[in-house]
């Protein structure tokens, strides 16, 4: 059998089993964002309790997301390398530790350690949930799964709205942060016991043996791409365990994935949707309700709560509408983008003080689409990529938000101490980053787009005959997961 025989894997299944292990998967991610965003309903108490400004206060959720996007790439390979269960065990330590440390931080410095932390654990669970989705339901449910994982992990971002803010100005800020760290363990516990990383029959794809290469004859691996010298000495390396198996694995992982440019599209598709939400949500919503319009507290929790169910309901239209047509994943990423900006200047140029509480609601509302809108870019980058390189390739695209979400809190936080509190000026950032991922996205459809219809057209051959067997039989290109 050839060695690209050994690529073209079969469906899973799905199933009820299916059901019930993605579940594990999607507790342990949604209580790891009712951590991630347990700052959010904190923001104002959190300066209380350690003194600080707006921008020492950015830096917290500043720092956490630095972490959550320089670890998206190293996930990613983790994911590829070492399995699902493993990463999601270790990312249910990390952040529960984290969410502990920062209850009981006596200092700022500490407390910022702790976020770090949780930053780390947080990062290891969407690129897990999304690999639990591609090993065990069919390739066809991929953008309804993807949708659902983000959906449940709005679910968490509403506990910590709904549920954390009422019980930290009811008891305090140690006993609601420490309570809520006991979250962590209890989905450890079905995590270690009953979570696979796949169905029997269906594990990762494994290329054939590769004798390590003689200096009389060397004939390049099956897998080795003409275009990238020496990837046939990295592949034997690794095949062989040399010693730089690892490291060749990891730099043909990260450059096959970069060089889809439907995993780059991706990445500028997750950076232009996803931030405005994120920042909103994750620390600036709340002060920005309160200080700056002038709301209540509760009133202001109340339209946190409205970001996070529009995100909820828009997300189980977004899987399927993309689900069923492909086509509408630009129109609808670009829509968004262009609803939210129309949104946002509307409220910050408002004639008077303050917007109206029915622009607001408006906002809120469109605000929830961003999340939903976000996860087209792995809609882009899973087609793009072959089973193995999955976790690698969501790991890229992934970092795409928090990239934009990280520069936003820092240059809000910033300009508001510069401004002195003016939260016009310092809002309008968004506005900048929109611009920059819309002319990525643009760049980049066209040849991500016709990368595809090719990659189709390839495999339609394969998947109506069965693949040719002998020496001489030409390789067919790798399923995608």
């Amino acid at each position: 059998m050839s060695a690209g025989a050994h690529a073209v894997v079969k469906d899973p299944p799905g199933g009820r089993r299916a059901v019930a292990v993605w579940s594990i998967g999607v507790a342990v991610y949604f209580v790891a964002v009712i951590f991630r965003t347990s700052l959010g309903v904190a923001g104002l108490d959190a300066a209380d309790r350690f003194h600080v400004n707006a921008s020492a206060l950015a830096a917290f959720s500043l720092l956490q997301l630095l972490v959550y996007a320089g670890m998206q790439i190293p996930v990613g390979l983790m994911v590829d390398r070492l399995g699902t269960k493993k990463v999601l065990t270790l990312g249910a330590v990390l952040f529960t530790a984290g969410q502990l440390g920062f209850a009981l931080s006596p200092s700022y410095g500490m407390a910022l350690a702790a976020r770090a932390l949780l930053g780390c654990g947080d990062a290891m669970t969407f690129i897990s949930v999304l690999r639990l989705g591609t090993r065990w339901f069919p390739a066809r449910r991929g953008p309804l799964m993807a949708q659902l994982a983000g959906l449940v992990g709005m679910a968490g971002n509403l506990v910590s709205t709904l549920v954390l803010a009422p019980v930290l100005h009811g008891v305090g800020w140690v006993p609601a942060f420490a309570g809520s760290a006991v979250a962590g363990l209890v989905v450890l516990v079905p995590l270690v016991l009953f979570l696979r990383d796949h169905p029997e029959g269906h594990g990762p794809v494994t290329a054939a043996p590769v004798p390590v290469p003689t200096p009389e004859a060397a004939p390049a691996p099956a897998s080795a791409s003409a275009s990238e010298p020496g990837a046939g000495a990295a592949a034997a390396a690794g095949t062989a365990g040399g010693p730089g198996a690892s490291g060749g694995f990891v730099r043909r992982q990260i450059a096959e994935s970069w060089r889809e440019p439907g995993t780059r599209l991706g990445l500028w598709v997750h950076f232009t949707t996803q931030f405005p939400a994120m920042v909103f949500l994750l620390l600036w919503g709340m002060p920005f309700l309160v200080e700056a319009q002038g709301l209540s507290r509760t009133t202001a929790g109340g339209l946190l709560t409205l970001v996070v169910a529009s995100n909820m309901a828009l997300g189980l239209v977004y899987g399927q509408v993309v689900g069923r047509r492909q086509s509408a994943r630009i129109p609808l990423a670009l829509g968004t983008v262009a609803v939210t900006a129309l949104l946002w200047a509307s409220v910050l140029a408002y004639p008077g003080d303050r917007a109206p509480m029915w622009l607001l609601v408006t906002l809120c509302l469109v605000l929830g689409s961003c999340g939903p809108a976000s996860m087209i870019g792995f809609d882009f980058a899973r087609p793009a990529n072959p089973a193995e390189r999955q976790g690698t390739a969501s790991g890229i695209t992934n970092m795409g938000g928090f990239l934009a979400s990280m520069t936003t809190l820092l240059a809000v936080g910033v300009l508001l101490d510069a401004t002195g509190d003016n939260y016009r000026i310092a809002f309008s950032t968004v506005f900048f980053l929109e611009v920059l991922g819309l002319t990525q996205i643009l760049r980049l459809r066209p040849r991500a787009l016709a990368r595809e219809r090719e990659r189709e057209r390839l495999r339609e051959p394969h998947a109506a005959s069965p693949a040719p067997s002998g020496p001489t039989a030409p390789a067919p290109e790798p399923a995608s997961a």
